[in-house]
């Protein structure tokens, strides 16, 4: 079964940068059905198209299988579609050849990998129960050019289960591969190995930031997690939790399109920007207050420049979705003793958030009680007094730029306020008085000329006493 993806954006050879793959080797990788292969059959600077081709072992495919899972006649374990129609097995190989990709992360190039490309992807053969319909289904709601049309099959008149597919947009390279890594087996709508609770895992990972608001959500989770629903309703659940986005407009999930551009969610144009800024202002230890489930902690782990990181959140609960998100419990030391998990509430000082470089307030101000957030900027200006502080809030001018958002109605019920771009920059400018910080205003993706960008953020900077130290 074959896959690939193509770039034409100048120099398109550097679509190896976020892939991880020199365009002039070809990488092996074994796996327990077979062997996937990585190779370029064109790089050019205006093309680049690398392919990923996996050889299906039959033998050893059936081998690896439960008992249950068995075909009903022994013959159809041996000789079916499986080497030559994509499915879970190509996924797998996916998740295996291009793991560092999908997670958005590229050390040598970060902007080739949180910019959208210009792209080409291609499945000549998927089975695809639904039909040609199905997959624009699926996949135009995410912002794709869908040319999807049957494969006929030799020597029949049966209608063919088989689709011959082919994407093209504006798009990051990580959001393709999840989409595909997704959307794949839910084509099928079969899985060669038996799914479990860890299933819901990956697709709440790879499902972040674009499957909430997907309007067959319900039928990629149902298909995906092969049927079981119980771990489909929990799989839905927890995309909603992890997206922020507990409002059935699930607007923070929302796909953020410019132009013909297939952008990132809200939430992750969020942690591009911080991330950004943190790696401006070299900060080695950061805070993450208000962190959730993890999502910025995950991405700063990512990133080996970032040599401590603490998340800090009042719901022991969450907590515990974080530590089972990030792996904690499989880490290796190294990477154990980079991350502490902290409960406690953020409008309280607390001395063990003292020391860090940098502390981050993502989406977390507006849903604190406005007589309760000095005492959050007290605690956190005025007894953590990181170097830096971080923090993004959504812009309610530009919500009249949802268009299911209802008029004067928050983007989520937890929220207490919205400030517009007036009101966060005076607020800036008060706490950055009464602390001893110099702020920086400035948008978080397309800034819109008349109502400004969704999401505002604003840099603290700790301001030098008179003998040049940081007060």
């Amino acid at each position: 079964m074959l896959l690939t993806l193509t770039s034409t954006a100048p120099p398109a050879t550097d679509l190896g940068y976020v892939l991880h793959k020199h365009p002039d080797r070809t990488q092996t990788v074994q796996l327990a059905s077979g062997a996937a292969h990585l190779f370029y059959p064109e790089a050019r600077d205006d093309r680049c198209t690398a392919a990923l081709l996996l050889e299906v072992d039959p033998i050893r495919l059936v081998r690896g299988r439960s008992k249950s899972m068995r075909p009903g006649f022994s013959l159809g374990q041996y000789v079916n579609d499986r080497p030559y129609a994509a499915s879970s097995l190509l996924a797998v190989a996916m998740a295996s050849m291009f793991r560092t990709a999908m997670r958005g992360r590229c050390d040598a190039r970060p902007d080739l990998a949180a910019n959208p490309l210009p792209l080409e992807l291609s499945v000549p053969a998927l089975p695809c129960r639904g039909g040609v319909e199905l997959a624009h289904r699926l996949f135009a709601p995410l912002g794709w050019q869908v040319d999807a049309e049957a494969v006929p099959l030799p020597e029949t008149s049966d209608a063919s289960p088989y689709v011959r597919l082919r994407l093209s947009g504006h798009a990051r390279v990580a959001d393709a591969l999840n989409h595909l890594y997704v959307l794949l087996p839910t084509l099928d709508d079969a899985k060669h190995y038996w799914v479990t609770t860890e299933e819901v895992d990956k697709l709440v990972r790879a499902g972040t930031g674009w499957l909430a608001t997907h309007p067959e959500r319900e039928l990629i989770a149902r298909r995906y997690l092969a049927h079981q629903r119980h771990l489909a309703h929990d799989a839905v659940a927890r995309l909603a939790e992890v997206d922020d986005a507990a409002d059935p407009v699930a607007l923070e999930t929302a796909p953020a399109v410019t132009g013909d551009a297939v952008g990132g969610s809200l939430a992750q144009q969020r942690v591009d920007a911080v991330l950004g800024v943190l790696r401006e202002v070299e900060a080695s230890t950061v805070v993450d207050l208000g962190c959730g489930e993890g999502r910025l902690l995950s991405a700063l782990l990512d990133d080996t420049r970032f040599t401590a990181v603490a998340g800090v959140d009042v719901s022991a609960r969450t907590l515990a979705r974080a530590r089972k998100r990030l792996g904690a419990d499989r880490m290796g030391d190294t990477q154990r003793e980079r991350l502490r998990l902290l409960r406690t509430a953020l409008t309280y000082r607390d001395t063990r958030l003292r020391g860090y470089d940098a502390a981050v307030l993502m989406e977390v101000v507006e849903h604190v009680d406005p007589m309760r957030l000095p005492a959050l900027t007290d605690a956190v200006f005025g007894d953590a007094r990181p170097r830096v502080v971080v923090v993004t809030t959504p812009n309610v001018e530009h919500n009249v730029r949802f268009p299911a958002l209802p008029p004067g109605r928050l983007r989520h019920p937890d929220h207490r306020f919205e400030w517009t771009r007036a009101q966060f920059g005076d607020w800036a400018d008060t706490v950055a008085r009464a602390y001893g910080y110099t702020p920086r205003v400035s948008p978080v993706g397309p800034d819109d000329p008349e109502v400004g960008p969704a999401t505002q953020l604003a840099v603290f900077t700790r301001t030098p006493d008179e003998r040049g130290e940081s007060r």
